[in-house]
């Protein structure tokens, strides 16, 4: 068959998806009927992922039966698994500043070679022993002297102030994002970096392995008394809070400040845009908050956050909190778990602060002191720089430490057929539970029906997943006659143009657009569709991931028609659709054959899976499909699959088996 040309990709593919949430919207959006049945689709899946975050722990037994698996799930969604070698901090100080009560140390360390960390210290002065400590998670915020960050370690100094006034060591930690060393927190969120994604990479997992090694600082230091460390902070200190305390049992008192809430406001209600990525695990095991949250039971526990939070809504930290009670009575550790409400919007205020403090008196120094003393800032922000501006490390990774922190598979050229089958065997199993567990376990009824019909054209519809129908536009052959032959096109934001279509005797040729594409497009602004993108990664799923699934559910479709009998299906994708049907043929069994028109080589500038790259890449897959069925490949650089080739040419496998034209 000829090769039908596609136009040139429009920028709407690039934010590919649909939904409607009455938060998120902008007044100049116009939401459609396909918004209106895609916010139906995140609300179901909502409930589904909620439904299976700790409603199963029923017993002491069973919080402890699962705890340790929790953890090494929460390590992988991270990136951290497997761990990273706790290589030498380096740590080095750069200065001192004086306080008449407590000193700070300007210093650095290395989490891993090259991912420098900024932080301040703050030790009191004539210490008598150990003292205990707290490490101290910022938020996000920017602090500049024209064009030099300050770190945002100097926005949040009054905190280290007050804790060294009260008898505490405080390591005040900068993040990637606002510190000095400025690194990205938004890759999906303002630059389109949804490879990140397919990485299996969050900046909360930097920002979590930050703070475990700056656990091990901390520990280092002889005025610590490493048994009794307490970690806080707000917005995004009080996420990573979350983070380091659930990894790590050295925190032994915990007290996030407006960094937690659940799915329901993040999806359903779109509080989702109001963050960046270093909030978010990648999902991979589709977990609520609420199971984060739980794998700090029993250590003290102070849940606070004020009332008009916009970003971390009243309502869904509630719903954490009643999981966590729960869980807390289990295990008897009731009066462990509090919950601190005050008045006010997202903001850093002395009603979130003071019970904080003293709930650290309580639980590192069994004692409840009346809390007197304001916390305030009292270094010029310069003063607490810790490198010379113009003088950072040249051997630092920090700014782009997206490109390096999780690696990518490398997978060798496999020297035989048993080692091929292994190898095979391994990637089909990562991408079942690492890339495509937000499939639906149990496949609804399709119900096939038909919507229209023009002469030799009609237009079916079936259900995918849940709310979501999908049409089928399907040209038959010329004078309706029987179906020897079907050629399933799948589109994206334009038609395919295969010549005369329907002129060959026989054949039938059926135009598919899986979610969020053509029938299905959002009406809501690109920024809008950007943020509905997101949204499929806090549910354990990527859009084009889903895709995958219409695809296969599409030629389901097809097979259940008796228009089409046994008649062979040559699948047919362009451009990111071409991926997209190429994974899908790993699931479909039986096709006649595959063809990629124009398909990109890498997930690095291709479709968005969970964690693909951790395991494989594009030209592992196309060895895979090619297996399975003929697979032709056109308007591509053949150089791009060279490991696909070099893997056909090692098997002997015949030349019909891959094509490149």
């Amino acid at each position: 068959m000829k090769n039908p040309r596609l136009p040139a990709p429009t920028l709407a593919r690039v934010f590919a998806s649909v939904f409607l949430a009455g938060a998120a919207l902008r007044a100049a959006d116009a939401p459609n009927a396909a918004d209106r049945m895609f916010a139906e689709y995140f609300r179901a899946e909502t409930v589904r992922v909620n439904a299976q975050s700790t409603a199963e722990m029923k017993t002491p037994r069973d919080w402890t039966d699962r705890r340790a698996e929790d953890r090494e799930q929460l390590f992988e969604m991270l990136g951290l698994s497997p761990r990273p070698e706790r290589t030498d901090l380096k740590p080095t100080i750069t200065g001192r500043e004086e306080h008449p009560e407590f000193f700070v140390e300007k210093l650095h360390f290395q989490s891993r070679p090259g991912l420098y960390v900024t932080a301040n210290l703050y030790v009191p002065k004539n210490l008598v022993g150990r003292a205990p400590a707290i490490l101290y998670g910022c938020g996000h915020t920017l602090v500049k002297e024209g064009a030099v960050s300050m770190g945002n370690k100097t926005g949040y100094q009054h905190h280290g102030a007050w804790f060294a006034r009260h008898g505490y060591v405080c390591l005040v930690l900068d993040t990637i994002e606002l510190g000095e060393l400025e690194g990205r927190h938004h890759g999906t969120r303002r630059f389109g970096q949804y490879w990140w994604n397919s990485r299996g990479y969050t900046p909360a997992g930097v920002e979590a392995w930050n703070g475990i090694r700056a656990l091990d600082y901390l520990q280092s230091r002889p005025e610590v008394d490493g048994e009794k460390i307490g970690m806080t902070g707000r917005s995004g200190g009080g996420a990573y809070t979350w983070y380091t305390a659930a990894l790590d049992d050295r925190i032994k008192v915990a007290v996030p400040v407006a960094g937690i809430t659940d799915l329901h406001n993040h999806v359903v209600d779109g509080i989702v845009q109001g963050h960046c990525d270093c909030m978010f695990m990648v999902n991979t095991y589709r977990w609520d908050y609420a199971r984060l949250a739980a794998l700090l039971a029993p250590r003290p526990l102070l849940l606070a956050n004020s009332d008009k939070d916009a970003i971390f809504p009243l309502d869904g930290v509630l719903r954490v909190h009643g999981e966590l009670a729960r869980l807390y009575a289990l295990q008897q550790a009731s009066d462990k778990l509090g919950l601190l409400i005050t008045s006010g919007p997202h903001k850093d205020t002395q009603d979130l602060q003071v019970p904080t403090f003293r709930w650290f008196n309580r639980w590192l120094k069994g004692t409840d002191p009346l809390v007197t003393v304001a916390a305030e800032k009292l270094f010029p922000p310069k003063q607490l720089r810790v490198f010379t501006p113009g003088r950072e490390p040249p051997d630092e990774r920090t700014t782009k430490i997206h490109d390096t922190f999780v690696p990518l598979a490398a997978p060798a050229i496999p020297a035989d057929q048993a080692a091929w089958q292994r190898q095979r065997t391994e990637w089909m199993q990562a991408l079942r539970e690492k890339s495509f567990r937000g499939w639906p376990a149990v496949e609804e009824p399709l119900a096939l029906g038909r919507r229209d019909r023009t002469g030799d054209s009609e237009t079916w519809e079936f259900v995918s997943q849940g709310p979501i129908r999908l049409p089928l536009t399907v040209q038959r052959p010329a004078g309706r006659g029987p179906v020897h032959r079907v050629f399933l096109y799948v589109l994206d934001g334009g038609e395919l143009t295969p010549g005369s279509p329907g002129a060959a005797a026989g054949t039938a040729l059926v135009r598919f657009f899986p979610r969020g594409l053509g029938p299905t497009a959002s009406g809501l602004s690109a920024a809008n569709q950007n943020e509905v993108r997101r949204r499929y990664m806090l549910l354990g799923q990527t859009v084009d991931g889903m895709r995958v699934w219409d695809i296969c559910r599409a030629v389901a479709a097809l097979r259940m028609h008796p228009l089409f009998g046994d008649a062979p299906i040559h699948l047919v994708g362009a451009r990111d659709q071409a991926i997209n049907v190429l994974y899908a043929s790993l699931f479909i069994a039986g096709l006649s054959s595959v063809e990629l028109i124009a398909p990109p080589a890498s997930h690095l500038t291709g479709p968005d899976y969970l964690n693909v790259l951790r395991y494989l890449d594009v030209p592992q897959t196309l060895a895979m499909a090619g297996e399975r069925q003929p697979v032709k490949v056109s308007q591509a650089d053949r150089d791009a699959w060279s490991w696909t080739t070099k893997t056909a040419q090692q098997l002997g496998w015949s030349a019909d088996r891959l094509r490149f034209d």
